[in-house]
């Protein structure tokens, strides 16, 4: 066995579980079977095209199942799989074929035109199109596909060091940086997923974040087919189908942001759906408020939440469902194959209780950012990734992420953690987000601003809501202004972009 990557796990999986369905997308279900043959034949077929060890394969689409083909096929080629945010406009996508020099681009046919826009100045010389009718120097994927063979023998020299992926940071600032995930990366979260968070054999898990993403591709799909379980593909978030397809699937596992369970208990078919298959709800980016938590909890439910990032591939600490009353805040304690700390300015491992920069080191943290060696030496210290969010661990090495230091407020000299601010904001049931900043002030520095969104048909005026903080914060934490928006700019993951919203409303 010369790849001891992640390239074969399907094929060994067909070996134990041929008949089992792996994957769900729509109406189409795909044995594990007939997804091992699939994969050998674009193998032989991108091999016959020229894409070899080191080589980037592109792929711009939503979760389909020709996503993870590519990325399995391209893994067993020892090549690199960038998967594309399909949120992005052309000049962004055209940065990242750019960087990444990929020679081969994989799209969906409703994506034909950010292809185009994303890949003509590029050195993008193979253009293979999922769906739709090809055209004139399109290549049809499932054309490609049955060109390969599908008893080609692939055993390729492939690492756990050897690179697998390049995952493009979401880009808040600047240009984006591609995170090298390796073959090792991606096998050491998985195990830390199976460890902390229990995924068991015959897992079903619906996956509602984009695959593009690395949780929902690594923590979700690759863990659920190592355990010969299903994945389940949702391309479009819509919490009405959602709830059908936990019913009709009997979905055990599924993860999101707390946006996504808010709107899940919020749909008129939340009383009335079954979904006690569900085992494992998994919620990252940051806390669920404490009245959604309480929904689930009255239909038996609880939270696994977690703290990760690109880089960590992306897993670091985990919270167990049944801590989560007990530690609500908290993101848990360092993943079984992971270390955490919290280090001061100089480096220095802080006490518990001081809050401090976080850092994250393990076999599953990114050695470098491609064709970036200063960023990585920036980010890298020792085998630690800095992440550039502020926590601190309580007595009980419970981890809580305070805020990210950018982000963080100085006004007259005392520090505002916006995360503190905003779980008291999101206590209004009215309140569907909120985002605090700092804006310029002449006599303290800079000032909080709260920006708010509403559910509708809420109202709720801003003096209310700086009365109740005036209760709750001291008194240089409550915003000096409130401003109400219809919605927030979102990055594809669902978080806030507090980059644009300095630029809307504090020039900056």
């Amino acid at each position: 066995m010369q790849n001891t990557g992640i390239g074969p796990w399907i094929a060994r999986k067909a070996l134990r579980h041929a008949d089992r369905v792996a994957i769900v997308h729509g109406d189409e279900r795909i044995t594990y079977g007939v997804f091992a043959e699939r994969v050998a034949r674009l193998t032989d077929a991108l091999a016959a095209r020229g894409v070899a060890a080191g080589q980037r394969v592109a792929y711009l689409g939503n979760n389909h199942p020709s996503l993870l083909e590519v990325f399995f096929a391209t893994a067993s080629l020892g090549a690199i799989f960038v998967p594309l945010n399909t949120r992005l406009a052309g000049p962004e996508i055209e940065f990242m074929l750019e960087n990444s020099a990929a020679k081969t681009l994989v799209f969906q046919s409703d994506l034909r035109d950010l292809a185009r826009a994303g890949s003509w100045s590029t050195g993008v010389s193979r253009h293979i199109m999922v769906g739709g009718t090809a055209e004139h120097q399109l290549e049809d994927y499932e054309t490609v596909v049955a060109s390969g063979r599908s008893d080609a023998p692939v055993d390729l020299p492939v690492a756990l060091d050897d690179p697998a992926l390049i995952l493009y940071t979401s880009g808040t600032t600047g240009h984006p940086k591609g995170a090298v995930l390796t073959h090792g990366n991606l096998t050491w979260n998985t195990f830390n997923v199976i460890v902390d968070y229990g995924v068991s054999p015959g897992e079903r898990v619906l996956l509602i974040s984009p695959m593009f993403h690395v949780a929902s591709l690594t923590n979700g799909a690759l863990t659920v087919l190592l355990q010969g379980g299903t994945v389940v593909l949702h391309e479009k978030f819509d919490p009405g189908r959602v709830l059908a397809t936990i019913e009709r699937e009997r979905i055990t596992m599924l993860a999101g942001v707390p946006t996504t369970y808010q709107m899940l208990q919020e749909h008129e078919a939340w009383e009335t759906s079954d979904i006690s298959s569900l085992q494992r709800l998994t919620c990252g980016g940051s806390a669920v408020p404490e009245r959604t938590m309480d929904a689930y909890a009255a239909r038996g439910l609880g939270f696994s939440m977690g703290y990760g990032m690109t880089e960590t591939s992306p897993s670091a600490t985990a919270l167990p469902a049944h801590m989560a009353q007990h530690k609500i805040g908290s993101s848990g304690i360092a993943h079984f194959f992971t270390d955490v700390k919290v280090v001061g300015a100089d480096g220095a491992t802080l006490p518990r209780g001081e809050v401090g920069e976080i850092w994250i080191s393990g076999p599953n943290v990114i050695h470098e950012y491609w064709r970036r060696p200063e960023a990585t030496s920036e980010a890298i210290v020792d085998g630690w990734v800095r992440s550039g969010d502020l926590g601190y661990f309580d007595t009980d090495g419970y981890l809580f992420v305070t805020d990210r230091l950018k982000d963080m407020i100085i006004s007259g000299g005392e520090n505002i953690y916006s995360a503190e601010v905003e779980a008291v904001i999101m206590e209004f049931s009215q309140i569907a987000g909120t985002a605090l900043i700092g804006v310029p002030d002449e006599k303290w520095g800079e000032v909080p601003l709260a920006i708010v969104q509403l559910r509708e048909p809420e109202s709720l005026d801003a003096e209310a809501i700086v009365d109740h903080l005036a209760t709750r914060l001291a008194k240089y934490k409550v915003p000096k202004r409130i401003v109400f928006v219809d919605e927030f700019p979102r990055t594809a993951s669902g978080k806030i972009r507090k980059t644009d919203l300095r630029r809307q409303f504090a020039g900056s």
